[in-house]
């Protein structure tokens, strides 16, 4: 099972950040770069039907060595890193945790006084980032541990299995990673996204997602004639940010208590842009939040005119749990799994997204589980060794236990 360190390390290495501003699919060639050398590796342990599509996704299939009737389950991951934080020359540290400050370099420090759950990884060995990149074990953990439960399973004919499917995906943080999933080719049942966070982790509802890219249209005049006709962007994007609840901000949000974030504000007192996430685990709240930006930029123009405010915006993923729900015994044998490994399941719901969200409203119901790491995004994030071996043993019981459901 140290091969999961091995590879997490040097596929942490791999420069893979996908590009929201990207007009192409995948987003950035160099998870292109990337997955080839994953369809090496692939072909190299002994799957079969190993595949690099033209959208970049990355299939194999490992094949049923026993005779039962049971149904094709798959595991996904995706291959790209976020663009919230440099990916580029990314320097993992692999250290044994005393339970301390970890000075990362002069700048940067990882402290359980800001990071408390560093505190239940005290004697083991954790992986960090040097604190000049994030660590990307969101998802080369993911990753990483697929295909080392795959290279398991090959070198272990004795464990019995039907057959599984695996794919990685390009795009996910750019919130594309499903576009050109070909679902029916893929061919499982149901599918698992090894995407969590800390060990146990284990969730099959998430945000329903929007986007809204508010451009606010100015109109610059020299200020020492500006009366009653400047119109400052700057200005009414800041009355934007000010209509919308101050308190229901990711910083004074937790659990099932949804958000608008502003993501991005640029611009001048001719034109500024605004870009926003909202997010709601319930549907009906959900559509409310959207109520509420657009009567907000609605007030915008009947207060400056119409026009100066133009709101886009577009839904992005929906729960899965509506999905999921109706096959829970989906849920439940990863449950089983990682009790029978010792692993106490932290049944939760995801403050985000994964492929699984919309894979599971394409017609392949995927639960997420963890992948083991903490802090994603940014210089803190670190993953521990166990938490990786443990999401490898996961893995390979589920495909074990599998083997024992019906092929309906």
């Amino acid at each position: 099972m140290e091969k999961v360190i091995d590879r997490f390390i040097r596929y942490a290495k791999e420069y893979t950040t996908s590009d929201p501003e990207s007009k192409t699919f995948p987003s950035t060639a160099r998870q292109l770069d990337f997955a080839d050398k994953l369809v090496v590796e692939l072909k190299e342990i002994g799957l079969q039907e190993v595949e690099k599509d033209a959208n970049g996704y990355v299939t194999a299939t490992l094949p049923a060595n026993t005779e039962e009737k049971c149904p094709v389950v798959g595991f996904v991951a995706h291959m790209d890193t976020s663009p919230d934080f440099s990916g580029e020359n990314v320097k993992p540290q692999i250290r044994k945790y005393d339970g301390g400050d970890i000075v990362l370099n002069e700048k940067v420090t990882l402290s359980p006084a800001q990071f408390p759950d560093l505190l239940n990884y005290v004697g083991q060995e954790i992986i960090t980032t040097d604190g000049s990149t994030l660590l990307g074990a969101d998802d080369k953990a993911g990753v990483a541990e697929i295909m080392t439960a795959m290279a398991y399973l090959v070198a272990h004919p004795e464990i019995r299995h039907g057959k599984v499917r695996i794919c990685f995906t390009p795009d996910e943080e750019v919130g594309k990673g499903a576009d050109y999933f070909d679902v029916e080719k893929f061919g499982a049942k149901f599918a698992y996204t090894l995407d969590g966070g800390e060990i146990g982790e284990l969730e099959y509802e998430n945000f329903n997602a929007a986007m809204a890219k508010v451009t606010i249209n100015g109109r610059s005049v020299h200020p020492g004639a500006a009366k009653n006709k400047m119109i400052n962007a700057i200005e009414v994007g800041s009355k934007l940010m000010k209509m919308l609840p101050a308190h229901e901000r990711p910083e004074y949000t937790e659990k099932y208590e949804g958000f608008f974030h502003c993501v991005g504000f640029q611009g001048s007192v001719e034109q500024s842009v605004l870009t926003f996430i909202i997010r709601d685990h319930d549907k009906d709240l959900f559509e409310k939040r959207k109520r509420q930006m657009e009567l907000a930029c609605r007030f915008l123009n009947e207060e400056f005119g119409q026009g100066t405010v133009v709101l886009e915006q577009v839904d992005q993923y929906y729960n899965m749990r509506e999905k999921v729900e109706p096959v829970k015994y989906i849920v439940d044998l990863a449950e089983e799994a990682m009790t029978e490994l010792g692993i106490s399941p932290k049944i939760k719901a995801i403050r985000g997204g994964t492929d699984g969200s919309r894979l599971s409203y394409m017609g392949l119901p995927c639960p997420n589980i963890f992948a083991g790491g903490h802090n994603f995004h940014g210089p803190y994030e670190y993953v521990p060794v166990r938490s990786m071996v443990k999401a490898v043993e996961v893995v390979i019981r589920i495909c074990e236990k599998v083997v024992h459901l019906k092929d309906a």
